[in-house]
């Protein structure tokens, strides 16, 4: 069972976990502010010698990710409740799934809606530029880079923390998902290190976001009503925004964020439902439909395939899908704490298969509608390929009936997914600052808040993109380290739920008498037969 520490030794653990978290976070902006170039050309050389020489262990990991994910879904295992048995889901589905939509991959959808397809037609990584090969392989790359893959590596991060949270009565911090492996260390400095580079991470990733989504809101008002862009104007968007995400943050999880995230998904369905009417309908279905096709039969390949002999390739996969595997992965700790968080009473493979299939789809269809549309208006309009990436978008709104009204649309959908991915961003750090409490305090959540919001704010005031672009190679480098975590959490959760299927006798004919057992006596005196089961090895501490 989960050793509980005594309460004089809480705060002094959660102390070093903030403190060392914030030393480091702390260094990194004063050293950003001082010196923007010189930290962007150093964190830029190192996030290129992760990419150049941990490349193919990062496609080979993350590959890993995606077949253990799948693995889960067909094995007994999956049929375990993340939670008691009596517990049910705490959110409806539908909210379930637009919470942890929304938090995941909100802004990036927006921002590169038309972005991405229209970079990969212009340099696509084998075919020759501005062709129908180059249209295709653009469809092909971006599936791949916000499909399953991504979706995998958050959901097993959010599966190890909801089993361990949930079902075995641990708090809700990373390290404690690795008891299984280490046992009583995870209480010690083992745990401070693994708490340590979640908090970084998320930080790190988040204060990016928000400096993107400021830049890409202020590209967007001046688009449509000329605003100036500059530090005076993203100053003033973070600050609106800030004071509402602290009000949806104090107002509770079930009440913000939930609302927050319908409200996103319907904004985004009426983007989307304008744009596939009024863009180029039968071209953009088509293109969906072959372009699934092709990443599904070429899924394998460019799961494995580092290009060594092709440079074109090679360059290309440096710059993208290897740069995407260790963002993904940095934001892990972000993204899963919160879908565990939101997933109490789901079963493993009903998780899994959610978390796993339907933000692919909805990314498939998203980025076809606005992919193809953006290149067609590329090619009706060259201008478009020359914009900058935060108001490309408008651009291809303007050479579409009702533009102006796409345009403000879509900067409200931005400002909100700004706002639940800094909402949930604040539960998470409050929530791994609190001893792994699953309900954080308002003051928590609101300390983390401001300093996200300032973190953000003196990136853009040292360096504008530079600062931030600095930032977040910081945070693919931060994705090395951590992807062994990952590799140990999975490991952790395999060995502790396994045990529990045999115990249950989980196979296609379940042991009667252990399911009934387990529904008849109590969550805690099951868990001490579980225990007892456990094989003798089980490392029990030092």
């Amino acid at each position: 069972m989960a050793k509980d520490l005594p309460e004089t030794e809480k705060p002094q653990k959660i102390s070093y976990v903030f403190l060392y978290a914030g030393i480091i976070i702390g260094l990194l902006v004063i050293v950003g502010a001082i010196f923007p170039n010189q930290f962007g050309d150093v964190t830029g050389t190192l996030s290129n010698w992760v990419t150049d020489y941990f490349g193919w262990y990062y496609m080979i990991l993350v590959t890993i990710i995606v077949l253990f994910s799948i693995f889960l879904i067909f094995s007994p295992i999956g049929k375990l409740k993340l939670g008691k048995p009596d517990d049910e889901p705490e959110f409806r589905t539908v909210s379930w799934i637009a919470m942890l939509f929304s938090a995941g991959m909100g802004i990036g959808l927006v921002f590169y809606g038309a972005g991405e397809p229209i970079s990969h037609y212009l340099a696509p990584p084998t075919a020759e530029p501005e062709t129908i090969q180059a249209l295709e392989e653009s469809m092909h790359s971006t599936f791949l880079h916000y499909g399953i893959h991504a979706w995998a590596i958050y959901g097993i991060v959010g599966l190890c923390l909801s089993y361990a949270s949930f079902r075995k009565g641990e708090v809700g911090l990373l390290s404690k998902t690795l008891r299984p492996l280490f046992g009583d260390r995870v209480d010690g400095w083992l745990g401070v290190v693994v708490d340590v580079l979640a908090v970084f991470a998320t930080v790190i990733g988040v204060a990016v976001s928000l400096g993107i989504g400021a830049i890409q809101i202020n590209g967007g008002l001046n688009y449509l009503f000329g605003v100036p862009v500059g530090l005076l104007s993203q100053a003033v968007i973070i600050a609106v925004v800030t004071v509402l995400f602290l009000y949806s943050a104090w107002s509770g999880l079930s009440k913000g964020i939930q609302y927050l995230s319908n409200t996103n998904m319907i904004l985004a369905g009426i983007l989307f439902a304008i744009i596939l009417i009024v863009g180029p309908t039968m071209m953009i279905l088509n293109i969906m439909t072959s372009s699934t096709g092709g990443y599904l039969s070429s899924i394998v390949f460019n799961s494995f395939d580092v290009a060594p002999l092709n440079p074109q390739k090679s360059e290309w996969l440096s710059s993208w899908t290897i740069y995407y595997w260790g963002w993904w992965m940095s934001w892990s700790p972000f993204v899963g704490i919160f879908i565990a968080r939101v997933s109490k009473g789901r079963t493993i493979r009903e998780f899994i298969i959610a978390v796993l299939l339907v933000p692919t789809v909805i990314g498939i269809v998203w980025f076809s509608v606005f992919g193809v549309t953006g290149i067609d208006a590329g090619l009706k309009n060259p201008k478009v390929f020359e914009m900058a990436t935060e108001v490309q978008l408008f651009e291809v709104f303007s050479t579409l009936p009702l533009g102006t009204i796409l345009s403000i649309v879509a900067i409200l959908l931005v400002s909100i997914f700004f706002i639940t991915s800094a909402d949930s961003a604040t539960f998470v750090l409050g929530m791994q600052t609190s001893h792994g409490s699953l309900n954080p305090s308002g003051r928590t959540k609101v300390i983390w808040g401001l300093s996200l919001s300032a973190i953000a704010f003196t990136l853009l005031a040292a360096g504008g993109e530079t600062g931030l672009n600095a930032l977040q190679s910081a945070a693919i480098i931060s994705a090395l380290p951590f992807s062994f975590v990952l590799i140990m959490m999975m490991i952790a959760f395999y060995k502790d739920a396994n045990n529990e299927r045999k115990y249950l006798g989980l196979s296609i004919t379940p042991s009667k008498e252990r399911m009934r057992t387990y529904k008849e006596i109590s969550h805690e005196e099951y868990q001490e037969e579980l225990e007892a089961y456990a094989d003798e090895d089980r490392p029990r501490g030092v």
